[in-house]
C-alpha cells in the first residue's frame, strides 16, 4: 500500500500531463474540491471531471509539489510551486500555495487551497 505522499505525487504526475482518469482513480468517489476557476467547490468524480475539462479549455496549470508535511489533524499539507499560463504559453501567475488534503483509507477525500504568506 501506498503512502499519503506517494498517493499525492502520483495524482500530480497524472494532472500535470492531464490524465484525469488517473488522478480519479486516487481520489475517493464523492471527493470534496476546491473550484479555483470559478469559486466554491465540487464534489464527485462527475464534477471534478467537468471543472478540470473547463479550467483546461482557458488555462494551462502546472503544479510541482515542493514539500510534504503532516497537519496536526492528520491532513497533508503539500508546499506547491504553480505556474498557470494561458493556451498561448503566457504567464498569468508563478507562485507557492499550500495543497491540504485529507486521504481516508487511500483515497484523496477533499482538498483545500491556502495561500502561503509573504516572507
Amino acid at each position: 500500500m501506498q503512502t499519503d505522499r506517494e498517493l499525492l505525487a502520483s495524482a500530480y504526475e497524472h494532472f500535470n500531463i492531464r490524465e484525469i482518469d488517473s488522478v480519479l482513480n486516487l481520489m475517493h468517489p464523492d471527493v470534496d474540491w476546491p473550484n479555483a476557476l470559478e469559486g466554491g467547490r465540487v464534489r464527485g468524480h462527475s464534477a471534478v471531471r467537468d471543472y478540470w475539462t473547463r479550467q483546461w479549455a482557458m488555462l494551462d496549470p502546472h503544479v510541482e509539489p515542493t514539500g510534504f508535511a503532516l497537519n496536526p489533524d492528520g491532513r497533508t499539507i503539500v508546499q506547491v510551486h504553480q505556474v498557470v499560463r494561458d493556451l498561448t504559453g503566457k504567464v498569468l501567475s508563478d507562485r507557492i500555495v499550500e495543497h491540504v488534503y485529507l486521504v481516508q483509507d487511500g483515497l484523496i477525500r477533499s482538498m483545500e487551497i491556502r495561500e502561503t504568506p509573504l516572507s
